[in-house]
Formats: C-alpha cells, structure tokens, sequence
C-alpha cells in the first residue's frame, strides 16, 4: 500500500491494488472528457492550430490505449474473476450487470470512432469539427459508466473476489501493459 506524506502528493495506484487502479483510470478518463469538451469549444476561434494538435493527440493517444487497456482489464480478467467468485450462486443479477458492461463498453467505442476520425484531422493540422452533440453523448455516456462501475462493479469486487484472484488480475494489468502500469 503507498504511503502518502502531508504536502506530497500519494502515489498513483499500480498493478498490486487493481481494484485502485480501475477506479483512478476513471478519473483520467473524465479529465480527458474534459478536455474533449474543451477542445471543441476552442476549435472555432483558433482551428487546429498548435494547442488544439497537442490537445487532440493527447486525447486520441489515451482513449486508443489506456481506455482500451482498461476495457481489456475489465472483460479478460476482472469480469471473469467476479463471476468465478460467485460459483454456486444464483449470479443472475452479476452476469446481468457484466453483460451491460460489455455492452456499454462496445457502444463507447461506437461513440469513440466519429470523434477520433476528427481528432487525427486535428492533430495532424486539418480543419474539422468536433459537434457538440457527438461530444455529449460520449462524455455523458462515459459518465454513467463510471458512476456504474464505481457504485456497483468495483465494490462488489471487492467484497467478492479474493486476493490471490486480485494479484493474479494484477499481473495481467501489468503484462498487457508491457510489464509497466
């Protein structure tokens, strides 16, 4: 566990809490939303000019990766532990709110794509148009997600799974992310 002083920021969780580090990638993820938001209100005044190419790559940079590795972590490993944490129970309303889950996550992509088509015109220097409506609905729906998964998915996997499940989901985190998290 970190250990965090007065004054100095606490480290960020790593693969050895992975319940922790599902949850502060929620946090990443609604700080880029906002920037997302951001980005569309400045494209207007100034176009894909220098900050806007940062901001947009900065943007498509997380949501291809670490939002991906997140989804991953999620479906492969975390997912499946909760559900193998529940043998021999009446796991009707667990496979329910997993099934969601994966739905949820297969409709951020859909939402992704369009916005990330724009971001690569943006980051590379092109005029293009980020619509305010695209922009809701994927930050919005990101939103509920993570309202979900903090109030229901990663408390009942707490409670549920147990620790050499968690470190085994640990080591997965860390090997998709090439050995580092």
């Amino acid at each position: 566990m970190a250990v965090s002083f007065p004054g100095v920021p606490a480290p960020a969780p790593g693969a050895d809490d992975p319940l922790a580090l599902l949850s502060a990638c929620h946090g990443r993820i609604a700080r880029q939303c906002e920037t997302l938001r951001r980005l569309a209100a400045y494209l207007p005044q100034h176009g894909s000019d220098e900050t806007a190419q940062t901001a947009a790559a900065s943007v498509m940079r997380y949501f291809d990766t670490a939002a991906v590795h997140h989804h991953e972590d999620e479906e492969s490993d975390l997912f499946p532990a909760l559900i193998d944490s529940m043998a021999g129970s009446d796991a009707g309303c667990l496979h329910a709110l997993v099934r969601g889950l994966i739905d949820e996550h297969q409709h951020l992509a859909d939402l992704w794509a369009p916005l990330r088509a724009a971001l690569t015109d943006i980051a590379a220097g092109r005029p293009a148009d980020l619509p305010a409506p695209r922009i809701d609905a994927f930050t919005q729906a990101y939103a509920a997600h993570i309202q979900r998964e903090e109030s229901e998915l990663l408390p009942m996997a707490a409670r549920l799974i147990s620790d050499d499940a968690l470190a085994d989901i640990g080591q997965a985190m860390r090997a998709r992310r090439g050995g580092g998290v």
